[in-house]
C-alpha cells in the first residue's frame, strides 16, 4: 500500500470515462473543485489520460487519478500506460480493473505494485464479496465495491452487500478505504449509502447525465457531509 495518498473520509469519486475531455472536463473538474473545498470533502476524479496534468495544473483539492495503467516498466511496450509517465503528469493515484476496463487478478497486483514503487495511490474496483476479500489481501489503498450488473442502472447495492464489503475489508485490512458505487444518481443515494456505513462512495451517469451537473455535484456532495456528519458526530 502507498502511504503517501492522503485522502479521508467521507469522500467521493467522479468518473467522466469518455463522456468529456479537454476544456469542458476542466469546467466540471473546477466546479468540483470549488465544492470539494466548500464542504471540506476529498473527491477522487478519473480523467482522460490526456486531461491529468490540465486538471492537476489547474486544481486545488481534487484528486486527479488515472482511469487505469498498465504494469509494464520504462521500455518497449507501444500503447501501453505507463506508471512513471502517469505519475510524471500530476496524478496522484489509478483506478484498476473498472467494470469497463477489467484486468486479471494476477495482473492487479502487479499493478498495484507498480503504483507502490512510483509513488501513486491505487482505488480498484470489486465485483462480488469474493472478489473484494481477493483484492483487499493485495493491499491497494482503496476499494469500489459495485455490483457490476448495477452499473449505470440507478438501482444501487442492497444494505446486506454494503455492510458486508465493509466488514470483509475491515478483517483484512482496516487501513484500506471501501467506497460504495454503482447505480449513485442523486443526492438521496449519497446520503443512504453514507448512512449505511460507507466511507465513500461516488457517480459518473448520474452527474455527466443530469439536467445541470453543476448543480448535481453541490448536490452529491452537499449529501455526502451531512450524512457523514449526522453519523459521526
Amino acid at each position: 500500500m502507498y502511504k503517501g495518498l492522503k485522502i479521508q473520509a467521507p469522500f467521493f469519486e467522479i468518473g467522466p470515462k469518455a463522456y468529456l475531455y479537454g476544456e469542458e472536463m476542466l469546467k466540471l473538474a473546477q466546479v468540483i473543485d470549488k465544492t470539494a473545498l466548500k464542504y471540506d470533502v476529498d473527491v477522487i476524479v478519473t480523467p482522460q489520460y490526456t486531461d491529468i496534468k490540465l486538471l492537476a495544473d489547474n486544481t486545488e483539492r481534487i484528486l486527479v487519478f488515472a482511469q487505469h495503467m498498465d504494469s509494464l516498466p520504462v521500455g518497449r511496450g507501444l500503447g501501453s500506460v505507463l506508471p512513471e509517465a502517469v505519475k510524471a503528469a500530476g496524478a496522484v493515484g489509478v483506478m484498476l480493473n473498472h467494470a469497463e476496463k477489467p484486468i486479471s487478478m494476477e495482473e492487479i497486483e502487479k499493478t498495484i505494485q507498480r503504483a507502490d514503487e512510483v509513488g501513486l495511490g491505487t482505488i480498484v474496483c470489486a465485483d462480488t464479496v469474493e472478489d473484494v476479500k481477493a483484492i483487499a489481501k493485495m493491499s491497494p489503498n482503496l476499494i469500489v465495491a459495485e455490483p457490476t450488473e448495477l452499473i449505470g442502472t440507478g438501482q444501487t447495492s442492497d444494505s446486506n452487500y454494503v455492510l458486508d464489503t465493509i466488514r470483509t475489508v475491515n478483517e483484512i485490512n482496516p487501513d484500506i478505504m471501501v467506497l460504495q458505487g454503482a447505480g449513485i444518481s442523486n443526492g438521496e443515494d449519497v446520503y443512504n449509502t453514507i448512512k449505511l456505513g460507507a466511507q465513500a462512495t461516488g457517480s459518473t451517469s448520474g452527474i455527466i447525465k443530469a439536467a445541470d451537473p453543476y448543480a448535481m455535484v453541490e448536490e452529491m456532495l452537499y449529501n455526502l457531509r451531512k450524512a457523514w456528519d449526522e453519523l459521526h458526530k
